[in-house]
């Protein structure tokens, strides 16, 4: 299986090194090209990159484009593939991790495969996600991450054991994702308009409607330093309305504003008690405008 290999970067220096040098180890058995995508760093990562791995390709964005924007760059340049592996620069492959999850898309119906997700730490990190709806957010605004035990109340799928055995799910965080050529080509490219968040949601349950389900490999392991905890203030703020835009996309106007209601129900209630992610994502979504990105369409 010929693999395309995209990581997309931006000021990633201090990252960047630990995932190049896992890749060959990672990627073991299969015929791999890597793509950088730099959406214009301003550091290091780009010089790195070659260094480490001669030959690789490096995609000038120009801009800070976003990591949809350089994710579809980075492919529209990609040589002859069977499948592309995206790759956050804090990941660190497992040996043979990526070998497990391209056997998977030889599966019927499986689009998407993913790994078990260790922390820093070594613990499961919870990568595993069902689809939005109100009920979820509401449940997430009154019980908080609590809600993810219970499939109805909850987005984050928190069962420990899912996470050792193969199954499906309606999406799963970004940081590692094997998508088939069938499905790239089906769904067409990634949602740029996101900017950053919710594109893996987006394209997972556009890939869904058509057909290809996300699946994960427990045998598969990676490992990945960032995580939500390093999330800033602004960043959370983006993830919050990211959300928002994302259920608006699929779904009508009413519906839309009850959604809306409960995540700033959510975020509303933890900004009473300090949280300044939350203060920052309630200003945000009353006014998208104040977001410290580019404009969202």
């Amino acid at each position: 299986m010929r693999v395309a290999v995209v990581v997309v970067t931006y000021n990633s220096a201090a990252v960047l090194p630990g995932l190049l040098r896992s890749l060959d180890e990672g990627l073991s058995g299969l015929d791999w090209g890597l793509y950088v995508a730099d959406n214009n760093s301003a550091d290091d990562c780009v010089a790195i990159a070659r260094e480490l791995v001669p030959g690789c390709h490096i995609e000038q964005t120009g801009r800070n484009a976003g990591y949809a924007a350089a994710f579809n760059a980075a492919l529209r340049v990609a040589d002859p593939y069977d499948a592309v592996l995206i790759l956050n620069p804090d990941v660190r492959l497992k040996p043979g991790s990526v070998a497990e999850l391209a056997a998977r898309l030889e599966k019927p119906g499986v689009g998407i495969a993913v790994p078990r997700i260790l922390g820093e730490d070594g613990h499961v990190a919870y990568s595993l996600r069902r689809e939005p709806t109100v009920g979820r957010a509401l449940g997430e605004a009154v019980l908080g991450q609590r809600a993810g035990r219970f499939p109805a109340l909850g987005e984050t799928v928190l069962d420990r054991e899912a996470y050792f055995t193969d199954g499906t799910a309606d999406w799963a965080t970004g940081a590692v994702m094997l998508m088939s050529r069938a499905c790239l080509e089906a769904c067409g490219p990634w949602e740029e308009r996101f900017f950053l968040y919710s594109e893996e949601t987006e394209f997972a349950l556009r890939a869904r409607d058509r057909g290809f389900v996300t699946e994960l490999v427990a045998d598969a392991e990676v490992v990945h330093i960032g995580g939500e905890s390093r999330v800033s203030p602004a960043l959370w703020s983006l993830l919050t309305v990211n959300r928002v835009r994302l259920y608006r996309m699929r779904h009508s106007a009413p519906a839309s504003a009850f959604y809306w209601s409960a995540v700033f129900l959510r975020e509303a209630s933890r900004a009473a008690l300090g949280h300044q992610r939350s203060r920052r994502a309630v200003t945000a979504l009353v006014r998208p405008a104040t977001l410290p990105f580019p404009p969202l369409n």
